[in-house]
């Protein structure tokens, strides 16, 4: 149920992407740097430390991440809705493989927050994908009302 619940949250993640050009899913309508394919390029890193890192062992170092969650914001010159979709769907692929062979009650260790859950993780990841789905689709809708 987690991973079904976790699947659609993703797969509506991707769907904020759809129907924008490139210059209106990086158009940002807030006064901070958020934008529509900036949630899902952030949304990228969250499925790499919280699966690729921890259940897989891969240090931040070894797969390039930024330095904060805020910085995984930012958009550049190479990203748009292409590589950043892809980049995502890569990402979600290997939490999948990531969990598999896990139990839910499994301890994982090496996070700041201490010691968790694979069932505590799976949920912090809805939790966040879903909310950072809902700015999105703010962001989206604003983008859609603003067309002549």
């Amino acid at each position: 149920m987690l991973t079904t619940f976790l699947d659609e949250h993703r797969g509506a993640a991707v769907a904020t992407l759809d129907g924008l050009t490139d210059e209106e899913a990086r158009q940002s309508l807030v006064p901070s740097e958020t934008t529509v394919l900036g949630l899902v390029k952030h949304l990228t890193l969250v499925e790499t430390i919280w699966f690729t890192e921890l259940l897989m062992g891969v240090t931040r170092a070894q797969l390039g991440l930024p330095a904060t969650p805020t910085d995984s914001f930012v958009l550049g010159a190479t990203d748009t809705i292409d590589s950043i979709r892809e980049g995502y769907h890569e990402a979600c692929a290997r939490s999948r493989e990531a969990i598999g062979g896990h139990d839910l009650d499994e301890v994982i260790t090496g996070h700041r927050f201490g010691p968790m859950t694979l069932r505590w993780i799976m949920l912090h990841c809805i939790r966040e994908t879903a909310q950072h789905v809902g700015h999105a689709e703010i962001l989206r809708e604003q983008i859609f009302a603003a067309r002549p």
